[in-house]
């Protein structure tokens, strides 16, 4: 267990978790792959170990009965996902994605493997580019402007 720190796309949400492990979750679930657009990859921590700054530009929505999940109003990044009832309320699973250093992270679960389709394999003989071509086609853009 490590400590962890990271943030929204715009950075009005910055946390530190302390105590967070070493394996995140992924979830097919239909609610999950809505809310990130694809399957959701999380890592839980304990939710006093959760050291939040920019809480006024959080929105929280509980989304069912059992759980509820958080948003930066700002730039809408998921922020959380936890437990509002039953045993694991103590817990908070973040988005693997806000991490500032995901070194060392490893997959530890998957739920709702039956609702995971094609769309979720690794593509097979597809384009790449690297953030270099990338940042290149962006400077071409930005130059032009």
């Amino acid at each position: 267990m490590s400590e962890r720190r990271g943030q929204c796309l715009c950075g009005a949400v910055r946390f530190t978790a302390y105590g967070m492990g070493d394996t995140f979750s992924t979830c097919y679930c239909q609610m999950c792959q809505r809310w990130s657009g694809g399957p959701y990859r999380g890592v839980s921590v304990p939710s006093e170990k959760l050291e939040i700054t920019g809480r006024e530009n959080i929105v929280t929505i509980q989304i069912s009965s059992f759980a509820e999940r958080a948003f930066c109003r700002k730039c809408g990044s998921g922020i959380w996902w936890r437990m509002v009832a039953g045993p694991s309320v103590v817990k908070t699973s973040i988005p693997v994605g806000l991490l500032d250093d995901r070194t060392g992270l490893k997959a530890g679960s998957v739920t709702f493997s039956d609702l995971k389709d094609h769309t979720n394999d690794p593509p097979h003989g597809v384009e790449e580019m690297d953030s270099t071509a990338v940042a290149q086609i962006i400077a071409t853009i930005e130059n032009a402007l």
